[in-house]
């Protein structure tokens, strides 16, 4: 405990903390004033303290629902840091200007995605609004890899980034828990409170996040932080928090019900652990994950069972179990739902879009894509695709793939596949070194989570990926890197 309150009196920490008690306190203010005052203490937060408002932005984009649930006043400020940090890192190259200009082949077939999906959605009839919406979603986590890759990086900075992620990961899991227990009743917004969920997910833990793959998501990069913990501190400093927390993560982590996290994080352990031949760390987690079982999993289903005995109200379904879960995904009823609306629908409806346009794509905007949420599409009437499948509002693909191959084609999916492996290709030159090897395994979960989510599209991942993307190339000196003064 000692060793802990230590860790909250050190300067980083305590800038943080302030940070985050200055949006607790603005949710309290009316929504205009906390606008304006949230854009201008974080933009100054951003430009004088930039590695610190870039440590603070995983705190914020993790529970952002829930604050712009409560006050939509503060919805701008992940957008600030962001780009402040970017004319940030502008001003600190002014000698040494042109070297902004240099990119990696990746990049490079990244920005040419970006361009040919916007002019093939300006062609074919999406609205300009929509296409630079997309556009935005795709390129705004990037620039948190553009800014970190290239500037010098503080001493310790990625036990900063496991910290922050480790606290914030315990912060919503302890609220999940409470959030389970409560049916959904305690800290929580009303219209969360009162929001009508399906069987099925009603027995899912939504969290700070306000939604179960997030809360998954954030526990995953949550467990891999404790884990790089342990290999730091190997004595007795933080031994029982980091043991305590990565088996109330794994708990959490298994409540969340969220199949398609499950297997990244299997796919990314099984690589990391076979390329690093860490055979301890595989003992760990499995160790963890029978104490989650034993200790959180079966003790809050057990628990949410006494209270609907005691008259309490609860799900209507059952509180579920990890080989239901997985069971329901061959479910002959739910491979039928998938199929005449779901994703075996997208798949089938994308390659029927695709055959008519097969070299540039219907564009951006046009196919289950973040703008499609927001402006819906000029196809889907045609297509015979219902904007009420996600209860009024258009859909997700829920599928990285073929939503590129349907709004971009041939020349996307290159593109695209380009990208991909030239990514591969900086991590696979690193393969020798513990960072190489586990970007390596990153990529690869990252790309199986393609099958089943927007991954790209997806901030809360995203920027965990760049984030992490960004330093490991500042670390492997693969551009010119810049001092960000702290004024």
């Amino acid at each position: 405990m000692t060793t802990i309150l230590s860790k909250l009196k050190e300067k980083d920490t305590l800038l943080l903390l302030i940070s985050l008690l200055v949006v607790i306190v603005s949710l309290f203010l009316p929504t205009k004033i906390t606008l304006v005052i949230t854009s201008l203490v974080f933009a100054a937060f951003a430009f004088f303290r930039t590695q610190h408002s870039l440590l603070f932005l995983i705190i914020y984009v993790s529970i952002r629902p829930l604050l712009v649930e409560v006050n939509s006043g503060v919805k701008l400020i992940g957008d600030l840091i962001t780009f402040i940090a970017f004319i940030k890192i502008v001003l600190s190259s002014r000698k040494d200007w042109k070297t902004l200009f240099h990119f990696k082949w990746f990049e490079w077939a990244f920005f040419a995605l970006m361009i040919a999906g916007s002019i093939s959605g300006l062609y074919h009839g999406v609205l300009p609004a929509a296409v630079l919406f997309q556009v935005r979603t795709f390129l705004i986590m990037y620039l948190l890899y553009y800014v970190i890759s290239r500037m010098f990086l503080p001493e310790g900075w990625l036990k900063q980034i496991a910290w922050v992620t480790v606290i914030t990961g315990m912060i919503s899991s302890i609220h999940g828990l409470i959030e389970k227990l409560s049916m959904r009743q305690w800290l929580l917004p009303d219209v969360w409170k009162y929001k009508t969920l399906s069987a099925t997910n009603a027995v899912r833990i939504y969290g700070l996040p306000g939604n179960p793959n997030s809360l998954a998501l954030l526990l995953f990069f949550g467990i891999m932080s404790i884990l790089f913990l342990q290999s730091i501190y190997k004595g007795e400093k933080y031994k029982w928090f980091l043991n305590i927390n990565l088996v109330l993560f794994t708990g959490v982590f298994i409540l969340t019900y969220s199949r398609g996290t499950w297997i990244s994080a299997i796919v990314f352990g099984a690589i990391f652990i076979v390329l690093t031949k860490n055979w301890k760390m595989l003992k760990r987690l499995v160790i963890a994950g029978i104490a989650a079982i034993l200790l959180i999993y079966y003790p809050v289903n057990l628990s949410v069972k006494f209270l609907a005995s005691l008259g309490f109200q609860t799900p209507t379904e059952e509180p579920g179990s990890i080989g239901g879960r997985f069971g329901e995904t061959f479910d002959e009823k739910n491979l039928a739902l998938m199929s005449e609306s779901g994703r075996f629908f997208y798949i089938k409806k994308g390659f029927e879009i695709f055959k008519v346009y097969p070299v540039a794509g219907s564009g951006f905007g046009s196919f289950g894509g973040s703008a499609t949420l927001s402006y819906g599409s000029p196809i889907y009437d045609h297509y015979g695709i219902r904007s009420d499948i996600y209860g009024g509002k258009y859909f997700y693909s829920d599928n990285q793939y073929i939503q590129i191959i349907t709004e971009t084609g041939v020349i996307g999916v290159i593109l695209f596949a380009a990208f991909l492996l030239c990514m591969l290709a900086i991590f696979w030159k690193e393969r020798k070194t513990t960072f190489g090897k586990f970007m390596i395994a990153l990529w690869f979960a990252t790309g199986f989570s393609g099958f089943y989510y927007n991954i790209w599209e997806l901030k809360f991942y995203t920027m965990f990926y760049f984030i992490l993307f960004g330093t490991f190339a500042s670390m492997t000196g693969q551009y010119t890197k810049f001092k960000m003064k702290n004024l």
